[in-house]
């Protein structure tokens, strides 16, 4: 019964591999949200070098960040990825996960009201942070590396810039940058692996 019990649970964590797999490689690690997610935090660093008040930086950053399902769609179209994988039980944990950072959005409106000039940073590792389930649902360790980076570097550069608050989202930008361009080289290993494994 006891090797029965362990045979079982090594072919669920078989079946539950292949299950995330298939989402890194038909939703290509979700490329077309972090490329989006790139150029709206790019637009919120033009934002935060503006000549406006800190209040009015913090309601335009939250009004381009609509933006983003718009832009994932776009990008979706451009690089082929998949928003749905049906027959896939895991299909809807990541969404579940992306809806986890709602419940961090109090915080935002708590900066936006008493700490204004903390609301980019507080924006900047929210957003990192919640990246750093994907790394498991993903089978990539990029997201878990830049779920780390992304607050401590903002909040970094918040501690010895202060005068300079921009530099944190064109910091969050060009991480994301970088994270869209590790996820496309580990979608390509894994087809990679697919192919020799298929072969072999």
């Amino acid at each position: 019964m006891k090797t029965t019990t362990t045979t079982m649970n090594a072919h669920q964590l078989e079946l539950l591999d292949a299950w995330r797999t298939e989402l890194s490689i038909r939703c290509k690690n979700g490329i077309n949200f972090i490329f989006a997610a790139a150029l709206i935090w790019a637009g919120i660093a033009v934002i935060w070098n503006l000549e406006l008040s800190l209040y009015n930086q913090s309601i335009l950053t939250f009004s381009i960040s609509g933006l983003m399902l718009p832009l994932a769609w776009i990008f979706g179209k451009i690089m082929k990825t998949v928003w749905n994988v049906e027959g896939n039980p895991l299909n809807k944990v990541g969404l579940i996960f992306n809806l986890a950072q709602l419940f961090y959005f109090p915080f935002l409106f708590i900066l936006l009201g008493n700490k204004p000039e903390y609301f980019a940073l507080g924006y900047a590792i929210i957003t990192g942070a919640h990246f750093f389930p994907y790394a498991w649902y993903y089978k990539t360790n990029w997201f878990g590396i830049f779920a780390g980076l992304i607050p401590f570097g903002s909040w970094m550069l918040s501690i010895f810039f202060p005068e300079m608050i921009g530099l944190i989202p064109a910091f969050v930008s060009g991480c994301l940058g970088i994270l869209g361009l590790g996820l496309v080289r580990d979608y390509r290993l894994k087809i990679l692996q697919g192919n020799q494994a298929a072969i072999l």
